[in-house]
């Protein structure tokens, strides 16, 4: 049985309607495009009591990992300059890294383990993978492990 304290990953499309406009209510304001909650839930449709009842229930997969570890491993080709890419990249993102481990180059492509802390992002994490991936010579960017 479940205790209150579980959580629970659950994807969006088989979730109740009003967790996910609470979801989009939150993602207008993060965003700025809502200044304020009565602003968000109007234009999303939903009542301001369901919106204050369920919004601390209801978080993206990324806010799990807000002031913790996260663990990324990245492929790279063997070329000067890719390591810099990505950790600017994670900068800008305002992520605090904390360990890089970069493997030897075998046949070209080298594995990079980096670890951070995401409290004080400003991105979520799939964000970050999306931006990391999208640096030329990023073969493949995904999360190791969380903590």
């Amino acid at each position: 049985m479940a205790q209150n304290n579980d959580y629970f990953l659950v994807k969006a499309s088989v979730l109740p309607e009003v967790f996910v406009k609470v979801m989009e209510v939150k993602r207008l304001l993060n965003s700025g495009k809502s200044r304020s909650v009565n602003e968000a839930v109007q234009r999303i449709g939903l009542s301001r009591s369901a919106y204050y009842k369920y919004k601390d229930a209801v978080m993206p997969f990324y806010e799990t990992s807000k002031g913790k570890l996260v663990t990324l491993i990245i492929a790279v080709e063997n070329f000067p300059g890719i390591l810099s890419g990505i950790i600017q990249c994670i900068a800008f993102a305002k992520g605090n890294i904390l360990t890089i481990n970069q493997n030897i180059p075998i046949n070209g492509l080298a594995d990079v383990s980096i670890s951070m802390e995401t409290d004080l992002m400003i991105k979520s994490i799939d964000l970050l993978l999306a931006d990391v991936g999208k640096i030329p010579g990023v073969r493949s960017c995904r999360i190791l492990a969380r903590e």
